[in-house]
């Protein structure tokens, strides 16, 4: 999951999509092998239901929106092509464990009619006032969602 969060950092997608992906995915699996997981486990009635559903939309679901991240991400095209957008809004995320006071800032652009967020190292956080813009270097991904290669506060 954290592998995937990092992905999704560097790619322009709707987190709508991913849901979607993961809920049919899962979905599917369900219906096709809800069968097997009732003489698998020992469980009946509600939990049977519950139980199942959680394992084929969190196991099959995330598995599948994860080969889709990672298919657009390393096999996107290898020219990248600079940007320049407009910082529409900053605020900062804590540091990581251990290191709470090393905050992280936070951008968001119009990325093209949708809000993206990108996250910068805890360096950036005592200068964040003074930038107003981020340049991008940003590739076409396999299924035509954008990543981010590298990422420059102006």
């Amino acid at each position: 999951m954290a592998w995937q969060v990092t992905i999704f950092r560097n790619t322009i997608i709707d987190l709508k999509i991913l849901i979607g992906i993961i809920l049919v995915v899962g979905i599917v699996a369900f219906l096709a092998d809800f069968k097997n997981y009732g003489k698998t486990y020992n469980y009946s009635g509600i939990g049977l239901y519950f139980y199942s559903s959680m394992q084929y939309i969190f196991g099959f679901g995330f598995l599948a929106c994860s080969v889709f991240m990672l298919t657009n991400f390393y096999l996107a095209d290898t020219k990248p092509v600079k940007e320049t957008y407009e910082i529409v809004e900053r605020s900062s995320l804590p540091g990581r464990k251990y290191h709470r006071d090393e905050r992280k800032p936070t951008f968001d652009i119009n990325y093209n009619g949708k809000i993206k967020e990108l996250v910068f190292s805890h360096k950036y956080y005592e200068k964040m006032d003074f930038y107003t813009s981020v340049e991008l270097e940003v590739r076409k991904g396999y299924f035509g969602f954008d990543i981010l290669e590298n990422k420059k506060l102006n």
